[in-house]
């Protein structure tokens, strides 16, 4: 019995010796460092400048190539100008986004678990998802959507959503946003790089966003009425449903760092591309021949603007004088010399100030130029009350007005009546009398150089009208016809067969030839 005894005190004093070891041991392996738990403030900033940066790089290698932006002349196979490319092109914007919905996802989901739910950081990561998911879905069709993001659960084999039920779902998601916006919720400022705490201004941009994807879909029978009816409650309602009122409500990431190679924002271009391959594309002659004609302030070098050899957007002459562009699509051996290109910011005559590769304007994920064109194209058709003509020239005015800040935003101004004769001479006159067909032409060449550096939009809304129309040079690919997707990412096709297989079969070969479901008849 003593011996029993004296066994369990034994065990009675190990005990808390044993727990008191144990709790040292947990205290020695926690890393005082690395951050095991996190909230929605600390991952906005980086969710955002990691989003951006991927667009802009494809905007820059892949959309400007197609849309006749530059022209990387190659006498080489796989040359995007002439829609012939890897299809490696497909892993870059599959990898790098998806990650990011992940993070706009735990902005949501972690302000509204947090001990004080944040609605505002709630609104914010879904307008986050709707706008890659988005993206996404314009560039590869069905994609993963409602399963997607289940790493976490283990289910790293999602099943592909039809794009329609996707587009539908990111409607939905919009609508919670602005109601959860409106309330008004303060975040903390250092963690919005966009806005900078304003959250009237993410409720704008929420919904301007719809308008875009509203927009996007309307040629589909299906859904052609609910998206006119959403479009004219959206304009009709602006206390309900605010969106872009001028240039200072742009959805836009400034790169104020520099040249630093530390700060978080200084430009990718100036980070991530050498000076000498940013100039390295030659300016296609479709986008630089309208510029020229209209004498269109971008372009025009003149106090402010630049010295006289380069434009506000950091257009260079050609190294032997003059202002010209390369034609797009040529026969391999059959190219044109090398004209303009965007000068790199090591440019010395204007210490890169003037140069697109530092411009700190260039981390844009919406314009308000844009919307004016979406109200223009839907005016024009009768959805919506408003002046069709007001809205296309606002929408140029204000296009000019982000990239040229001396050009005033108004259409009265003298700026803007100026600019609006020298287009009349060259033949661009808004007529209320002309035809659908025409004000679309109008409206969309417009609207080409509003959405100049805006992701792969160009390329988007090329695909959805047809314009504007770009000249077809001898040497393209793919029957001449402008690539309608690109294909899903090779890891993707081995890691998740059975899906892969599923979606293909639904939407049609996996080749860049087959289109969406929104530019399908």
């Amino acid at each position: 019995m003593r011996k029993q005894l004296m066994i369990a005190c034994i065990g009675l004093m190990t005990v808390p010796a044993f727990h008191s070891c144990n709790k040292g041991f947990e205290e020695l392996n926690t890393d005082p460092v690395n951050i095991l738990e996190t909230t929605s403030d600390k991952l906005l900033a980086p969710a955002l400048v990691n989003s951006i940066w991927p667009g802009m790089s494809r905007n820059r290698s892949f959309n400007n190539e197609l849309m006749q932006v530059t022209v990387s002349q190659s006498d080489g196979d796989n040359t995007v100008f002439r829609y012939a490319f890897r299809t490696s092109m497909s892993d870059y914007l599959w990898n790098a986004w998806f990650v990011q919905l992940t993070n706009f996802k735990q902005v949501d989901s972690l302000a509204r678990t947090a001990k004080t739910p944040n609605t505002s950081y709630q609104g914010i990561g879904k307008i986050g998802k709707a706008w890659l998911f988005s993206n996404l879905t314009d560039i590869y069709g069905d994609i993963p959507y409602f399963q997607a993001l289940q790493g976490d659960q283990g289910n790293v084999i999602p099943a592909f959503d039809r794009q329609k039920e996707i587009y539908l779902d990111l409607f939905k998601q919009l609508e919670e946003a602005n109601t959860l916006l409106a309330n008004g919720s303060a975040i903390v400022l250092s963690s919005d790089p966009l806005y900078k705490g304003d959250i009237s201004k993410w409720r704008k941009f929420g919904n301007s966003l719809y308008l875009r994807l509203l927009m996007r879909i309307s040629g589909k029978a299906e859904v052609h009425q609910q998206c006119i009816d959403k479009i004219r409650q959206i304009v009709e309602n602006p206390a309900d449903y605010p969106i872009f009122q001028n240039n200072a409500d742009c959805a836009r990431l400034q790169w104020t760092g520099g040249t630093s190679t530390t700060d978080p924002y200084t430009s990718p271009f100036v980070n991530g591309v050498r000076a000498q391959d940013f100039r390295g594309p030659a300016l296609c002659s479709f986008f630089l021949d309208h510029l020229i004609t209209w004498s269109d302030p971008r372009y025009v070098s003149s106090t402010p603007y630049g010295s006289g050899s380069i434009g506000r957007l950091g257009i260079s002459q050609a190294s032997g004088g003059g202002w010209y562009g390369v034609k797009s699509g040529y026969i391999p051996g059959r190219g044109d010399v090398k004209g303009c290109y965007f000068q790199s910011y090591d440019n010395t005559s204007t210490g890169g100030t003037l140069s697109l590769q530092q411009n700190t304007q260039t981390g844009i994920i919406m314009q308000y130029s844009e919307v004016q064109f979406i109200l223009a194209e839907a005016a024009a058709k009768g959805w919506i009350t408003g002046d069709a003509k007001t809205y296309f020239y606002q929408g140029m005015a204000s296009a000019i007005n982000y990239w040229v800040p001396n050009f005033n935003e108004s259409i009265t101004h003298a700026n803007f009546t100026t600019h609006l004769a020298n287009l009349e001479a060259s033949g661009i006159i808004w007529d209320d009398n002309l035809t659908l067909e025409a004000k679309m032409e109008l409206i969309h060449l417009q609207k080409y150089y509003a959405l100049f550096m805006t992701d792969l939009q160009q390329w988007f809304e090329h695909r959805r009208t047809g314009l504007p129309v770009l000249p077809k040079g001898p040497g393209l690919m793919n029957g001449g016809v402008m690539p309608a997707r690109l294909v899903y990412p090779v890891y993707v096709q081995a890691a998740n067969p059975v899906n892969y297989k599923a979606a293909v079969a639904v939407q049609g070969p996996d080749e860049i030839f087959t289109n969406v479901w929104w530019q399908k008849p």
